[in-house]
This record gives structure tokens, sequence and C-alpha cells, in this order.
């Protein structure tokens, strides 16, 4: 169980890669709870310095959450497609034509730094990782976490013998963690009863938890713990922007959407000009599809231009609010 990093409180921080910083992680496993290094878009050196960084910081525990990647199949037919469909947007922005798509293989670089530190928690979302790197890990006595969208995908985490299982239900913020072909929007609530019924491991529940009585209801349910996401996007020691922070405390009921077009993976975000333009267009496999908006997102949040911004708030963002982590914590539990 986690109770054996002996948390505080039963929250873990949602990893949220791009975001989190190591004073953010930091602040939150001071708070109580299990801070969490988004490193899904770090090399391994990248992920070693962070993880330094946040062990400067706090003699707490926090984990480290990796993205499992296959590496696509490139439809030339379909990259100019989508190339196509992003072109006024490169011109508006003044963006140049040529955008060089790299995907790089970095599991194993990353995985080296988590032994190397003697990191004692991971988790992974997209997928489940090989069974020789979970023997690795589990022979350096490493707690492994997966992540499921549906109780099947939670059964082939426990199966693959993972320690523990977030369950991600169709509320949550950001980056789907399906791994199966079939998309399956199940609430928060029913997705935690549905694993509770099949699973013996410990399940946490992630997504569209912004209040106690939420978390309340987690567990009720049988939640072992929460994960917490778009509550702390707004807490003072988050390095989001203020676009991205204003944009989220002046959100509204139904103001987010399922979007492939800014990775080429679904992810729940603030509808805008750049989710609606590109609902129906062609879209490139993720990563690839992330390179290819990657400029577009740098360029409108220098040039100040929230509606190309990916935006990634979950379905009750409305209900978040500035304060410390701390501050947002206790609140919560």
């Amino acid at each position: 169980m986690i109770t054996k990093f002996q948390l505080v409180k039963p929250i873990i921080q949602a990893p949220m890669a791009g975001i989190t910083t190591p004073a953010f992680v930091a602040a939150c496993s001071e708070a109580g709870t299990l801070g969490s290094i988004g490193a899904g878009y770090l090399n391994g050196v990248e992920t070693l310095d962070f993880i330094r960084a946040v062990k400067e910081l706090t003699d707490k525990p926090f984990s480290v959450n990796l993205f499992i990647q296959e590496e696509p199949r490139i439809d030339i037919n379909i990259l100019q497609e989508a190339r196509g469909a992003l072109q006024p947007i490169y011109e508006e922005l003044g963006i140049p034509d040529t955008q060089r798509v790299v995907s790089t293989e970095v599991l194993e670089g990353q995985v080296q730094a988590i032994l190397d530190e003697g990191v004692r928690i991971v988790s992974f979302t997209f997928g489940l990782p090989s069974a020789e790197v979970i023997t690795r890990l589990k022979n350096n006595e490493v707690y492994l976490i997966g992540t499921a969208t549906t109780v099947e995908e939670a059964e082939a985490v426990q199966q693959a013998g993972l320690d523990a299982v977030v369950v991600q239900g169709c509320e949550a913020g950001g980056h789907r963690g399906s791994f199966t072909e079939s998309i399956e929007l199940i609430s928060t609530v029913e997705l935690v009863a549905g694993a509770k019924e099949k699973l013996t491991i410990p399940v946490i529940a992630a997504g569209g938890i912004m209040t106690k009585e939420h978390v309340e209801q987690m567990f009720s349910r049988g939640a072992d713990y929460v994960q917490i996401g778009t509550a702390l996007l707004t807490a003072h020691e988050c390095d989001a922007s203020d676009t991205h922070k204003n944009a989220i405390i002046n959100s509204e009921q139904q103001s987010t959407t399922l979007t492939k077009a800014f990775t080429g993976k679904y992810a729940r975000g603030l509808k805008n000009k750049f989710t609606e333009q590109l609902q129906n267009a062609v879209v490139a496999p993720y990563p690839i599809q992330h390179y290819l908006t990657l400029q577009i997102r740098k360029e409108s949040a220098i040039q100040n231009k929230p509606e190309y911004l990916s935006l990634w708030m979950g379905e009750n963002s409305y209900l978040a609010k500035k304060a410390s982590v701390q501050e947002i914590i206790d609140s919560l539990f």
C-alpha cells in the first residue's frame, strides 16, 4: 500500500507533464500529499536533473510519471493533411512552414535516472511498461502505479503486476491515459465502483475532483486515494501561466471539450478557436501532432493569443480557486 510511504493525506498530485516544476512538486509533498513529477516530455538527463531538484527542496515522498510511447507509423498522406489543416494558423502566427517532427525513445534513460536516484514510486500513462522494466523496478523496491480509463484497462494493470491503479474518469483534465482502442467515456464514480469490484490492488480515483464533497464521494465508492489535477493548477506555487490560471478561474460549466487536435491523443481542455477549427480535421498520431502544434502553442503564448493554446482543465474547472497548495489540499481533506 502507498501508506507505507507515510503520506499525511490520501491525496496524489496529478503529474501534469509540461506544467509541473520542482518547486510545485515539492510544495505538494510538503503539504502532506504525494507530489508527482510529470516526466512525459523529458529525456533521461532532464528527468535526472528534475528528480535531484525536487530532492533539494523536500525529503518527503514523491513519484515520477512516465509516458509509455509507441513509435507511430508515419503515413505521409495523413501527415500532409494534418499539416494542411494547421497551415492557416501557421500563417496567422508567422510560423515558418518547415517544422521538425521528432519522436525519440527516452524511457530507458528515464528508468535509469529513477534507479540512480532511488525514487521509490513510479506511475505510467498511455500503457503498460514491458515485463523487463517492471522486473527491474520491482527488484529495486519501486512501487508501480498504472493508469486506466476503463475497468478492463484497470484489470490489465493488475495482471501486469503493478501495485496500484489510477482510474481516470471522463471528467479529468489533460490527456486521457487510455491504452486500448475503444474510447469509453466513463464517469469517475462509475469507474471507481467498477474497479473495486474486480481488483485487489489499491484504486486511485482521478477526474473532476475539486471539492471536499467530491473527495468524500470517491471514498464512499471505495477509492483508496484520490488524484488531484485541475484544483492544483491555480495554486500560487504552480507555474502554469496566468493565462491558463485565469482561463480555469473564469471557466463555466460545460466549458471544456475532448480533443485530439493538439497532440494526437484525446485530452480535455477549454473549448477555444483551435479546438473548434480543428474539430473535424485530419490529425496526425501522437506524438507527431504534438510536435506539429508545439510551435503554435509557443508562439500563441508569446503573442498572447489564448485561442490557440492547449488550456487543459477538467470538467469541474469552474470550481477552482486561487490559493496556496496547502490551503487547497486542506480544503479537500
